[in-house]
């Protein structure tokens, strides 16, 4: 039997090819608690379409899965989100968004191997749901930005109170964001980058 592939094979979508200037890929997760907007934000912001592994919750997930209070959550991410932008002709990013259920997070390990960086989405409503997340980036030593999502209903905090509810380093950045829109969310990905490009920088030898 020939097991070439036939003619009528149509391939990677052309949208989703990596373009022909691209001369590094750098991986970045999006961390946070459940409900925080996590695929949200890499839905807003990927340039081929992301792909996501959200299952509906059932009844089966109650007294297991945590909804946190929201009635609105009817998915949740099992394995990971993907996806993938370009901040410059020659640099792209691949985006890796974690699930947010503790059941699940025994697959963070994987995921934040070979990350330069990550973001930490929060929601102000449950603050102490981004502890044990900050933690496990500590200490794996992965360099983070904290992006505080607008939601409609959340109170909002100054800065320095977020930084100390948080025990956050003084050059740790904490960014607003809006995970629905492109913009905001390219907006906080270029902090991190430019987070990152600091700590290059001063971690240099001289």
């Amino acid at each position: 039997m020939d097991c070439k592939s036939s003619d009528t094979d149509p391939g990677p979508r052309a949208e989703d090819q990596l373009p022909h200037t691209t001369q590094a890929a750098v991986k970045i997760v999006i961390v946070g608690g459940f409900g925080v907007g996590k695929t949200t934000m890499v839905g807003s912001v990927s340039e081929i379409r992301p792909l996501t592994t959200e299952e509906t919750m059932t009844q089966a997930g109650i007294g297991v899965d945590d909804d946190y209070g929201s009635d609105s959550k009817t998915a949740t991410t099992v394995a990971m989100d993907f996806g993938r932008i370009g901040i410059t002709e020659q640099l792209v990013l691949y985006l890796f968004g974690t699930p947010g259920q503790e059941r699940f997070w025994f697959l963070w390990n994987g995921l934040f191997e070979g990350a330069l960086g990550a973001v930490v989405l929060l929601d102000t409503r449950r603050l102490e749901v981004s502890f044990d997340v900050i933690g496990r980036l500590e200490e794996r030593g992965v360099p983070f930005v904290i992006a505080v999502n607008s939601f409609p209903d959340a109170p909002r905090y100054p800065v320095e109170e977020l930084r100390l509810a948080l025990d956050l380093a003084p050059e740790i950045p904490i960014v607003e964001c809006d995970a629905r829109r492109r913009a905001s969310s390219r907006d906080t990905l270029m902090t991190l980058m430019r987070f990152l490009y600091g700590l290059a920088v001063s971690r240099a030898p001289v």
